[in-house]
């Protein structure tokens, strides 16, 4: 299941989608999530399932890697889906176990939930997936930039956000090696219900946070010993600047929002 979650994860690449400015993936990304929430119908994820097949089309990432993403939420999408099945209102019931009616209109309103919670996984993870922590770090840097006028610390926040997405991976890796450790020692962590399997987990949390606070503790050393004390008066080796791939983006999006349009407003 560890293995599953590759969020955080960055694919090194040369696909258009790798050379994009970080800002207009954050933004693109944004406005992708934002005009999710307004479909409401079938149709509508089509579209954002063909345009999801064309970004990961170009994105020279194995389909494999980012649909094992999926599978961390299973339960998630279960759950939601059972919760909108049986508690949403209705005339047109399915059929009636006690006081259980699901009925058509919850089914409808279940699969519109989970189809939103992929696309909003898939979306989100294709940015972290082909951008570095560092260029992500300057994309929300530049874009926080204008808040630092009213007092906001732009750098700090892009850094600490930066660390935190860096460290997923990381932290999910150590996770994996003390299983396998406690393990090795006898320990069951696949057997019995869900109860029984996720207080065999606790023994897991001492260990975990001792090795996080250990490596936070080296990465604060690490940035003191190379002096730094934050963004202010800081250059970069690398200067953000829009490509022909960034203008190119434009018409694709645009295009995915008059679909989106089109199948609320005729459909």
């Amino acid at each position: 299941m560890l293995r599953d979650i590759t969020l955080g994860q960055f694919f090194p690449g040369n696909s258009p989608l790798h050379r994009m400015d970080p800002r207009v993936k954050i933004l693109w990304t944004l406005f992708f999530i934002v005009l999710l929430f307004f479909i409401n119908n079938f149709w509508g994820f089509l579209i954002y399932g063909l345009f999801m097949a064309f970004v990961i089309g170009i994105s020279d990432i194995r389909p494999r890697m980012i649909f094992a993403g999926l599978r961390p939420i299973l339960y998630l999408l279960i759950f939601t889906a059972l919760l909108n099945i049986f508690l949403t209102g209705g005339e047109n019931v399915i059929f009636k176990l006690w006081f259980l009616k699901p009925t058509w209109e919850g089914l409808y309103s279940a699969g519109i939930m989970a189809f939103r919670l992929i696309f909003l996984v898939l979306g989100s993870s294709m940015l972290t997936f082909t951008t570095s922590p560092i260029v992500l770090t300057d994309g929300i840097e530049h874009l926080m930039m204008p808040f630092s006028k009213i007092g906001l610390p732009a750098h700090e926040i892009a850094m600490m956000m930066s660390i935190a997405i860096r460290f997923i991976p990381t932290i999910l890796e150590e996770t994996d090696k003390i299983m396998k450790a406690q393990t090795a020692r006898g320990a069951d962590f696949e057997s019995g219900n869900i109860l029984r399997r996720a207080k065999a987990m606790v023994p897991l949390l001492i260990p975990l946070f001792i090795s996080a606070f250990r490596r936070a503790d080296e990465l604060a050393m690490a940035m003191e010993c190379r002096c730094y004390h934050g963004g202010k008066g800081r250059t970069r080796l690398h200067v953000l600047h829009l490509s022909q791939v960034d203008y190119y983006s434009v018409p694709v999006f645009m295009l995915l929002l008059l679909g989106v349009i089109l199948t609320r407003v005729f459909l």
